[in-house]
């Protein structure tokens, strides 16, 4: 682990955390203490050691998510200077520190940070051969910096820090990867080896549906998306009974391992991203592994929808129309519309399981991004769902904002010769209609959320404790969110 603790070795950085208008054992003048600043105080000789110095900003308006984004700008920091360890040496307590006027507790505190650094120290080096990165460098801490806790909850707090850390890199490397190792057919079965890691601890049933299953279970959404690839599509089934006496939960991450847009095929000079098309999927499958390791009292079945959409001569048309086992037939307006169509088909398959509530995480419409930028997801669904995801966003920095379900846009979908279409009449209003769709397939009596995090997938660029690239988003959301309805966390 990239995090020790007591372990007495020197340090090549010593690693100050300053707040704003607080004592500081250095001149306030020589460092910046506004919250993600990062400000370098370089030793004179050889002696003198290096110090790095972390803003927090004001200590009353502290938050988890400005701890971790602290931790994770450390790290990438002292990555940068290609240095091997750093020692926090100083971390001011208030005078309240743990006690009720304190925002942040020790051990919360000290889990955010450590996940922030475990987060911020991630690259995605699959395919880097000169350029590759340098050693992690490792993060020493002295349990005395945290009078409150003993060392059982140091060690809890760091381990629970680097499962959840390590559940959000699997998602990220899952969106990462290349196209041309992670295709339908690779990706479902490298999802179930990994589970099957853990059998003889947390059993995980895994089970991969393909070709004449497919068929049989009547899942026309995948086979009509996947009908122009040279990789056939699968849907995964991950089920997890932490506590089988619990109700089922149905997570349903959208898996295009690559959108070309089908026959309405995308254009641009550069359309790499569209391997990122599976971040719902890869979403789900990082709060699995969440799940499993903290061994959750929980009661989860996952399913991955997974295909690819390129054109081919065997790729569905526009105007083709799909009829689902419950009856339904849709009209594909446009052959981009794909992810509702298999959102579809695991969401029913979820209603045959005996899920009474399922939430849905996919890369759905660039309409949401240009809503609400791609620092927050929107999400739509019943008010008791979406405002415990909600507030479980906003603590541990995965936000979300209500979007409306508006029933008179339903007209958007109407068809002159199948019960609906793919994609609204208009260019309007593109997300709320998608999820106006993904409705019409939640059984009656199911408690459902609709997740759009097509503006989180990725970063632009390097910030907080992310790296340019896949942000891994929706792994820690759903598995808190998971832990918060069986009631097994605050």
């Amino acid at each position: 682990m990239d995090i020790r603790i007591d372990s007495g070795e020197e340090a090549a950085v010593q690693l100050y955390v300053a707040y704003a208008e607080e004592a500081f054992p250095y001149r306030q003048d020589t460092v910046r203490s506004k919250a993600g600043q990062a400000t370098w105080l370089y030793g004179r000789t050889e002696h003198e050691a290096d110090l790095l110095v972390i803003g927090m900003g004001r200590r009353s308006e502290l938050t988890l998510e400005t701890v971790r984004r602290a931790g994770g700008t450390a790290a990438r920091a002292v990555q940068r200077e290609g240095c091997a360890s750093v020692r926090l040496a100083w971390l001011p307590q208030s005078d309240q520190a743990g006690g009720p006027k304190e925002a942040v507790s020790q051990e919360a505190w000290l889990q955010a940070w450590a996940e922030g650094w475990l987060l911020g120290l991630y690259r995605f080096q699959q395919h880097r051969g000169l350029t590759a990165h340098a050693a992690r460098p490792v993060l020493q801490l002295e349990a005395s910096l945290w009078p409150l806790l003993s060392t059982e909850q140091v060690e809890a707090a760091l381990d629970a820090a680097r499962i959840r850390a390590e559940g959000t890199s699997l998602a990220r490397d899952l969106v990462n990867e290349s196209p041309h190792t992670l295709h339908p057919q690779s990706f479902a079965t490298r999802v179930a080896e990994h589970f099957m890691r853990y059998a003889s601890e947390s059993p995980v049933q895994v089970r991969v549906y393909r070709g004449e299953e497919l068929a049989e279970r009547q899942m026309n959404g995948l086979l009509t998306v996947g009908a122009g690839s040279m990789h056939g599509p699968a849907m995964v089934e991950l089920r997890y009974e932490g506590n089988p006496s619990l109700p089922l939960l149905a997570l349903v991450g959208k898996g295009v391992t690559f959108d070309m847009g089908g026959m309405n095929v995308k254009t641009g000079r550069d359309i790499s991203d569209a391997r990122m098309d599976m971040g719902g999927a890869a979403a789900v499958v990082g709060a699995l592994d969440i799940l499993v390791r903290e061994r959750a009292q929980a009661n989860v079945v996952a399913l991955l929808p997974i295909v690819d959409n390129v054109p081919d001569a065997k790729a569905v048309l526009p105007s083709s129309v799909v009829t689902y086992p419950n009856g339904m037939t849709v009209q594909i307006a446009n052959t981009d519309g794909e992810g509702r169509l298999i959102i579809a088909d695991a969401l029913l398959h979820a209603a045959q399981l005996g899920a009474v509530e399922a939430i849905d995480i996919a890369t759905l419409t660039g309409n949401v991004g240009a809503a609400l930028g791609l620092g927050i997801a929107g999400i739509w669904g019943d008010l008791p769902v979406t405002e415990q995801l909600i507030a479980v966003g906003e603590r541990n920095g995965e936000r979300l904002w209500q979007m409306p379900l508006m029933d008179e846009y339903e007209s958007e979908l109407a068809s002159s010769y199948a019960d609906m279409r793919n994609v609204g009449s208009s260019p309007y209003a593109g997300a709320i209609i998608a999820a106006l769709f993904i409705r019409r397939f939640v059984a009656p009596g199911m408690s459902w959320a609709h997740i759009d995090m097509a503006g989180t997938v990725q970063y632009k660029q390097d910030t907080g404790y992310a790296e340019a690239g896949a942000t891994g988003y929706g792994a820690r959301l759903l598995a808190d969110y998971a832990a918060r309805r069986l009631g097994n966390n605050e």
